[in-house]
């Protein structure tokens, strides 16, 4: 990367607020976000946002694409891409005792291991969540342990939800909305993959996983906001289960031996970048 490039950049996100919609834009990669639902998470005004996003795309941090009638802004992965080399090769010309901690400190998927653990994550964990966790861990055949929670969870399952798993042959009785929290204690287990459901969990400021788990973006709309009837209601749920089943059957089937944690991290990207075609 050429130097003022990447002095340009450094000196783009060493704005906080500029930084802290950067940092958004990448938890929502590579699916993009509406500008209105960013404003709403980091509590910023919108002249002051469109601002902040004009310089990201200035400096290449950022690009917007039209969908429909809404505005979608992403960050620019290889980009970003190229400035972490930059830092870790140029800057610190690839010194080992600067780039194997981190390095280290991830747990690699890829491996032969008897099980991935997964937890997804939603705002409620009543629907969506829970839907994947049932999912996973029937589908997953032993593969997979599979886990839910919530950032705001609610203290019972949807029972639209509950009505559609068990129509599909789930079993329910271990099921429970929690919260994030519960996962994220010094004994709590290492996982290699960690999947937002809904649009504003991908939003919620946590703290790095332990692990640097893969990460997906799946963002749903709420069935829990559906209007109407019960009948109604019931086939917002029945479809928001089945768009969830559609990206865990191609999850379960990806060649997890044969991948690097790159190639791992993108083939997860493309699942819901494909699925919403289809949804």
């Amino acid at each position: 990367m050429e130097r003022n490039s990447a002095a340009h950049a450094f000196a783009t996100l060493g704005h906080p607020d500029r930084l802290a919609v950067f940092r958004l834009l990448m938890r929502f990669a590579p699916r993009g976000v509406r500008p209105t639902e960013i404003a709403e998470a980091l509590g910023l005004k919108a002249n002051t946002l469109s601002h902040h996003l004009s310089d990201l795309a200035s400096a290449g941090l950022a690009s917007v694409e039209r969908r429909g009638r809404s505005l979608f802004y992403s960050a620019n992965r290889q980009l970003t891409e190229a400035l972490i080399d930059y830092l870790a090769l140029d800057v610190g010309r690839a010194r080992p005792d600067l780039i194997s901690p981190s390095l280290s400190a991830q747990k690699d998927p890829a491996m032969d291991d008897i099980d991935f653990d997964v937890l997804f994550i939603c705002s409620g964990n009543s629907a969506r969540s829970i839907f994947a966790e049932a999912l996973l861990r029937d589908l997953g055949k032993g593969k997979f342990q599979a886990f839910s929670a919530g950032t705001r969870p609610n203290t019972a399952l949807n029972p639209f939800a509950l009505e559609v798993l068990e129509r599909n042959g789930h079993d329910t009785s271990s099921l429970r909305s929690k919260h994030v929290s519960e996962f994220q204690q010094p004994d709590s287990i290492v996982m290699d993959f960690v999947f937002t459901v809904c649009d504003t969990s991908a939003a919620e400021e946590c703290p790095p996983w332990p692990g640097q788990p893969i990460t997906g973006h799946w963002g749903l709309p709420d069935p829990v906001k559906a209007m109407g009837t019960d009948a109604e209601k019931a086939l917002v749920f029945a479809q928001t289960y089945g768009a969830l089943r559609r990206r865990i059957e191609t999850f379960i089937s990806l060649p997890f031996a044969s991948l690097n944690r790159l190639s791992l991290q993108n083939r997860v990207d493309a699942i819901d970048t494909e699925a919403l075609k289809k949804d």
